[in-house]
């Protein structure tokens, strides 16, 4: 048998070597449950960027993965139709196309074998692929132009801009942007796929030398006037009906999300649930269609935090019953057990992601819930699909210790096999440990320690206090973007904290974090770094904080109200709450959140002032989550009012990373790669006192930062 390959050591001390690392993302089971897919991506011939590709895992962990698509432009989203054939998105040519595009277009790939070949390709493209367990069904979400409510009109429309060379978008609803891109004029629409003018959907077509048959796209959504949320979608598994997430646009451009029901044969559909004081997000339907998984989460307000509640949902009533016991989770139903007697599900908790079953007791009129934890590794799951038979599951996890990677579940024991993996695990620099402390409050705050394998008493690491986004999160998972070993692997120690407002410990735990971000948030961070300086490992006069987007508010807020740290790092950060409130692209759900008395007594630029710690600002311009304004008056700020403003000679000694191109993350390998360079000689030159080179492609004149 073909061993796997190896990460070397210098996988996280040669920046080049470690962006040019493979990397897992999501799962598919075929409903035989036989045949396991998942997606690698890699770095391009160009090296800036990265091409995904489908990889086949052996489900018994005995033969190798295999490569199942090879082109340069890559293919994502495979989903296992009822017939066996596997659907992905591509935006590679095909061979039958007189007149090939780039638009990402619809593929099939045969299970009895033979070449992949489009289905369907459309101006705009196909977003997401859903495909029923039991009959041969398959759905698509796709953008449609609000003008058109067919394919024919969304065609002509698109070319009439196309051929115009028109950008521009006339709104009149809310959002208008999301993430890193405009909203409008197409919005997300569910097609059914159908044969094209009566052609029989034969699956051993593709093996003549004809050329297949394409299929159209059928609208099922017509005259919607609210914005379907396309990621919140479940086929029933006979394939007659859907669920789906729905956003409704309210007074004063506030939004809530109800869920709709679309017959899948007639396209009619109606709202289920809506109810103005909660948003709904619907769940995996149960093998006899007849309940669903819905969470049901209270409308958060500057006093009370949200809390998402799994219910179960009787769907030709829409009679709703929660699913509460004794588990303070946010629990995600992501897959029923295949006898319908409850369904498995994934939550944050203690730094750690499980795997969860929720048994149900349909007890009379009342239904039971009982939550029982399955797996008990140090990991974090982000799928867990279970089996038709045999009583397993198959998901992806990973953890500080190791990147995602495909693995198989005995669901009555919690017992995990890690499969044979397209990826390697790597060879860590340094060692992984657990660290927690008491709070101002007596309350438990943990989190996790990297450190070099050397580091001892007598060559204590520099610490790096690393604190996360959200602020609804937890450090508890592998993160190409934010990876620790990096700094390990150049003699740092980072310190990977949850303070209140983390998830996976209780909803009282986020609400004494809430609508306060810079009382206990601050006060847990502060306390575990203090526990953590105390260890003779740790140099405690040598410390930064670095953040992104709330970790970057926080690290902002930390600046301004302590001298302890010799650097601040801060990344897509929020800086003057009042001007972030309105300007971001989802305004609604933090202008909940963020009164009057919070964005004055927490807005970290108040504090401007107090600021005497060098700051290395990072920005995007296509962030739109915490758009550029941020970092631009950020920037302005420490130099004009910053208790170490800029000297008469034009010099300072913070700095600013901008990329034009990126948005709230940094995707881009080159770029990523100039972002670990310029953080750790910001971070040499301020803990190590060292000079280093910045990277020539910054386009500087040679010189060391010292």
């Amino acid at each position: 048998m073909r061993n796997e390959p190896s990460m070397t050591d210098s996988t996280f001390s040669d920046l080049d070597h470690y962006v040019a690392q493979p990397r897992i993302a999501g799962l598919s089971l075929n409903p035989a449950g036989t045949r396991l897919v998942t997606t690698v991506q890699t770095l391009n011939h160009k090296k800036n960027g990265y091409v995904e590709s489908l990889w086949e895992v052996d489900p018994r962990g005995e033969q190798p993965a295999r490569r199942i698509t090879h082109s340069p432009q890559g293919e994502t989203n495979p989903v296992f139709a009822a017939s066996g054939d596997l659907y992905f998105t591509s935006a590679r040519p095909d061979a039958h196309d007189t007149d090939p595009d780039e638009t990402t277009a619809l593929w099939r790939l045969p299970a009895t074998g033979g070449e992949a070949h489009v289905v369907n390709r459309r101006p705009g493209g196909v977003s997401t692929i859903l495909a029923a367990d039991q009959a041969d069904v398959i759905a698509v979400t796709a953008p449609l132009l609000s003008g058109a409510t067919d394919e024919t009109t969304h065609r002509k429309l698109h070319q009439a801009r196309k051929d115009g060379s028109v950008q521009a978008i006339l709104h009149d609803s809310y959002p208008v942007r999301y993430w890193d891109h405009d909203l409008g004029p197409a919005a997300p629409s569910l097609f059914r796929l159908d044969a094209d003018d009566g052609a029989e959907a034969d699956s051993d077509a593709d093996t003549s030398q004809a050329e297949p048959a394409r299929k159209k796209l059928t609208n099922l959504l017509e005259g919607l006037d609210a914005r379907l949320v396309a990621e919140d979608i479940h086929l029933s598994p006979d394939g007659s009906f859907a669920l789906f997430g729905l956003r409704i646009l309210e007074a004063r451009a506030d939004t809530r999300v109800t869920i709709g029901y679309v017959d899948l044969a007639t396209g009619e559909w109606q709202i289920l649930l809506d109810d103005p004081d909660h948003n709904y997000t619907p769940g995996v339907i149960s093998p006899d269609g007849r309940h669903a998984v819905v969470s049901v989460a209270n409308r958060p307000t500057p006093e009370r935090a949200m809390r998402p509640v799994l219910h179960l949902l009787e769907i030709s009533t829409g009679e709703l019953t929660a699913l509460t016991d004794d588990t303070d989770l946010w629990l995600t139903a992501t897959s029923w057990l295949p006898d319908g007697s409850g369904f498995l599900a994934l939550a944050d908790h203690n730094g750690r992601g499980p795997v969860f079953r929720v048994d149900l007791d349909h007890a009379g009129d009342t239904v039971q819930a009982q939550t029982v934890q399955i797996t008990h590794d140090d990991a974090t799951y982000s799928e867990a699909l279970a089996a038709p038979e045999g009583n397993l599951a198959y998901g992806v996890r990973s953890s500080y210790a190791f990147p995602p990677e495909v693995v198989r579940i005995d669901v009555s024991t919690g017992e995990t096999t890690r499969l044979l993996n397209p990826t390697p695990r790597p060879e860590l620099p340094g060692r992984l440990e657990e660290v927690e402390t008491t709070a101002e409050d007596g309350v438990r705050i943990r989190g996790w320690l990297a450190l070099p394998q050397e580091a001892n008493p007598d060559a204590p690491a520099p610490l790096l206090l690393w604190i996360h986004g959200g602020p609804l999160s937890s450090w508890n998972a592998w993160t190409w973007r934010w990876n620790p070993w990096l700094a390990v692997a150049r003699g740092y120690a980072v310190l990977l904290p949850d303070p209140a407002l983390s998830t996976g410990y209780g909803q009282e735990f986020i609400q004494r974090g809430w609508n306060s971000w810079g009382d206990k948030p601050y006060t847990d961070l502060m306390s575990i770094t203090d526990a953590t300086v105390e260890r003779d490992d740790i140099n405690e006069s040598r410390t930064a904080a670095m953040g992104g987007s709330f970790g970057g508010y926080m690290a902002n807020w930390v600046a301004g109200h302590t001298d302890r740290f010799n650097a601040i790092v801060t990344h897509a950060s929020l800086w003057a709450l009042d001007q972030f409130g309105p300007t971001t692209d989802m305004s609604p759900f933090w202008r909940r959140q963020l009164n009057a008395e919070m964005e004055a007594t927490h807005s970290p630029h108040a504090y401007v002032e107090n600021i005497v710690t060098p700051m290395l600002v990072i920005h995007g311009d296509r962030d739109y989550r915490v758009p550029i304004g941020e970092g631009l008056r950020l920037w302005y700020e420490l130099l004009e009012k910053s208790g170490l403003p800029m000297d008469a000679d034009g010099t300072t000694a913070h700095r600013f990373l901008y990329f034009p191109d990126e948005n709230h993350w940094i995707l881009q390998p080159q770029h990523a790669k100039i972002w670990y360079e310029v953080v750790f000689n910001f971070l040499a030159k301020h803990l190590l006192g060292e000079g280093t080179s910045l990277p020539k492609e910054l386009g500087l004149t040679p010189h060391v930062e010292s």
